[in-house]
């Protein structure tokens, strides 16, 4: 039987409740360049089915050039605009201090208690990382995760599994005794494809998704005065994801062995 010796969190969508700031950095972006684009937040939502900023403006340009004549990016533009979206990002992040969302924090603490191990593992840039987390975790998180893994140091981006079997290697532990807190579709697949048991935590972009292989899917990682809805899989009864409730979805995972080792190789 499997047993829990590490977690890996996601960022954007999973520590904290991003997505909606990163929408709000692109459009200003944008304006500042000059380019006549605007995400609302349907739009935006069908994006985040592109992971990465730089594939996401890329991806929406090939989309509106298919549609007719549209505004060509080049390559180092594009490289440009998504720079000074992550300076405006990070200065929204500073003024608005987005909390982490609910349960966050305690399974962290828990995790690290029980002896645990951390990591994370994001398609979002290092800095984007360290701005969020320096605003609300103590000085000295950094030494908290075994492993930190980002776009800067893995660049292909999830779907692939490739960030998460980075962090496996980094945290030396076996995909079939970790668990991958994640958002969206793509962090499910990513996970999923490195042979880590997923939990989704769900939130406005992503609520109405589909998480077919997700072991447990709530809105939140909840608290004990503010439980989670489960919306798939089961907590047993108890009103929050614990450690103790991870524990029990490694032990009763039953991931195929074949795909791991495929995602291993690749």
């Amino acid at each position: 039987m499997n047993q829990l010796e590490a977690i890996i969190f996601d960022v954007d969508g999973t520590i904290a409740d991003t997505e909606e700031l990163h929408r709000q950095a692109f459009n200003r972006a944008f304006a500042e360049f000059t380019i006549p684009w605007e995400w609302n937040p349907t739009l935006y939502e069908s994006l985040l089915e592109i992971s990465g900023g730089r594939e996401r403006i890329n991806h929406y340009m090939r989309a509106e050039l298919a549609k007719g004549p549209a505004e060509i990016l080049t390559p180092d533009l594009i490289k440009l605009v998504h720079a000074r979206k992550t300076e405006i990002y990070a200065e929204l992040l500073r003024a608005g201090q987005l909390k982490l969302r609910p349960g966050v924090a305690r399974l962290l603490g828990e995790a690290r208690a029980a002896g645990i191990r951390l990591a994370l593992a994001t398609s979002s840039a290092r800095s984007n990382l360290d701005t969020l987390l320096d605003l609300n975790l103590p000085p000295g998180w950094r030494r908290w995760f075994s492993a930190i893994e980002t776009c800067d140091s893995v660049p292909e981006k999830k779907p692939s599994p490739a960030v998460y079997l980075a962090a496996l290697r980094a945290l030396g532990v076996a995909a079939a005794n970790c668990v991958a807190i994640e958002d969206t579709v793509n962090g499910l697949g990513a996970a999923s494809a490195a042979g880590i048991v997923a939990v989704i935590t769900t939130h406005t972009y992503t609520r109405s998704h589909r998480f077919d292989g997700a072991a447990l899917v709530v809105d939140s990682l909840g608290e004990p005065a503010q439980p989670c809805e489960v919306s798939g899989g089961s907590l047993d009864g108890e009103a929050c994801v614990s450690v103790a409730a991870l524990r029990r979805l490694v032990a009763a995972a039953t991931l195929p062995a074949p795909a791991v080792r495929r995602a291993a190789s690749a």
